[in-house]
C-alpha cells in the first residue's frame, strides 16, 4: 500500500497539543487489513465510520498547535496514531505526546517498522523468556516479527528454527541467523525439522500463525515446552485441549492485546522499551547485527529494514511504504541508535 497524494486527505491545522506531519511512510500490518474488513482485532475496539486507516506514520513535522514546543517543526518523527489515525495520507495529525524524534541516518520506513513491529516484539520476547540452550520454533520467520525473533533467539545462544514459505524466504531466514530453516509449505516439514535438530525438540513455540502449522509446532515441543501465542494469520487459532497441555507438561500464554497493554501500561512504554534495548553492529560488519536478548546488555537499538517482496507466507508483517518505495514488506534488523522522546535543544 502506498501513501496517497494530498488531495485524498487533509486534516487541517493541528489543535492544542498536536502536530501536523508530512507523511513519508505509513505502517501496513496484517491488523490493518483486519480493521478494514470490519473485524475487531488487537487491544482496541473497531473505529467508527467514516475513517481513514493508518496507525503509524513517519515524516517531518510541518506545523504545531497551541502549547507545543515550536522546535518540533522541521524535525523527522515517528508516531502511533491509534486504530484509525489517518496515516494513509500525505498529511496526518498526531498528539505531541506520541512523537519520537528520528535520529540522523535512520529512514522513515525503518522508523515505522521499529515503532510498530519492534514494540510488539519486545512484549512477545519478554513473555517467551528465551535463554541459552532453548530451541525456538518460529513460524513465518521471514515476516516482520519472525525476522526479529530469529535474530533474538540466535543472539541469546538458543537454537533458532525458522519456518518460511518458499525457497527465497527460507534462504532469507537462514541469512538472519537461523540454525535450521525449513519450507513449511512442503509436505513432511515437521520431520525435516526434527531430523535437522538431531534428537532435540523445540522448547519454545512463538505462534502467530495458528491453524495446522501451530498445531504441528505444538506436537513437536519437548516436555515442559512453552507456547507463546499472539495471532492466527492462518485464519484460525491453534487448537489444543487441556489434555494436550497436561500430557506434555506444557505452558501456554497469550501475549497480544490486553495482557501486553496491562503489563507495559500502554503502547508508549512498549515503544520506549524497544528504543532502550539492542546491540551494536560494527561498522562494515557482514551479516545480521546483534539482536537484544535476555543474557546480553547493550545500547538502545533501532530497526534497519531489508526489503522483500512480501508474497505469500504467513505472519503479522509490519510493512513500511512511502511515496518513494514501490517494493513489498520489510524485514527488520536491529542496530544501535536512539529515539528521542523530546525535541533537542537548538
Amino acid at each position: 500500500m502506498t501513501v496517497w497524494p494530498p488531495r485524498c486527505h487533509c486534516p487541517g491545522r493541528p489543535g492544542a497539543g498536536e502536530v501536523l506531519i508530512e507523511v513519508a511512510a505509513a505502517g501496513v500490518h496484517l491488523l490493518d487489513t483486519v480493521i478494514r474488513s470490519g473485524t475487531s482485532g488487537g487491544p482496541f475496539p473497531l473505529p467508527a465510520l467514516p475513517m481513514t486507516p493508518g496507525r503509524e506514520v513517519a515524516g517531518v513535522v510541518a506545523a504545531v498547535g497551541a502549547d507545543v514546543d515550536g522546535s518540533w517543526v522541521g524535525r523527522s518523527v515517528v508516531a502511533h496514531l491509534g486504530m484509525a489515525g489517518g496515516g494513509y495520507a500525505a498529511l496526518a495529525v498526531a498528539p505531541v505526546a506520541a512523537l519520537h524524534a528520528i535520529p540522523d541516518g535512520l529512514g522513515p520506513e525503518a522508523a515505522v517498522a521499529m515503532i510498530g513491529t519492534g514494540r510488539t516484539a519486545v512484549g512477545i520476547l519478554d513473555a517467551a523468556a528465551v535463554e541459552e540452550g532453548d530451541v525456538v520454533l518460529v513460524p513465518a520467520a521471514a515476516g516482520g516479527l519472525g525476522s526479529l525473533f530469529v535474530q533474538a533467539a540466535h543472539n541469546a545462544g538458543a537454537v533458532a528454527v525458522g519456518l518460511a514459505g518458499g525457497r527465497e524466504k527460507v534462504e532469507r531466514v537462514r541469512a538472519l541467523g537461523a540454525d535450521v530453516a525449513v519450507d513449511y509449505r512442503e509436505p513432511g516439514w515437521p520431520e525435516r525439522v526434527l531430523t535437522a535438530l538431531d534428537g532435540r525438540r523445540p522448547t519454545v513455540l512463538l505462534d502467530g500463525v495458528g491453524g495446522e502449522v501451530g498445531r504441528a509446532g505444538l506436537e513437536m515441543l519437548d516436555v515442559a515446552g512453552r507456547i507463546v501465542m499472539f495471532g492466527w494469520t492462518s485464519g484460525s487459532v491453534t487448537e489444543f485441549t487441556s489434555a494436550d497441555i497436561a500430557a506434555g507438561s506444557l505452558s501456554v500464554v497469550w501475549v497480544a492485546g490486553p495482557r501486553m497493554m496491562k503489563r507495559y501500561g500502554g503502547l508508549r512504554r512498549l515503544e520506549t522499551q524497544f528504543a532502550r534495548r539492542g546491540g551494536r553492529r560494527p561498522a562494515g560488519a557482514a551479516g545480521p547485527p546483534a539482536v537484544p536478548a535476555r543474557r546480553r546488555r547493550g545500547g538502545p537499538p533501532c530497526a534497519r529494514v531489508a526489503p522483500h517482496d512480501g508474497k505469500g507466507g504467513a505472519g503479522p508483517l509490519s510493512s513500511a511504504r512511502s511515496r518513494r518505495q514501490q517494493g513489498g514488506s520489510t524485514a527488520v534488523q536491529w542496530q544501535h541508535c536512539h529515539l528521542a522522546a523530546t525535541p533537542p535543544r537548538r
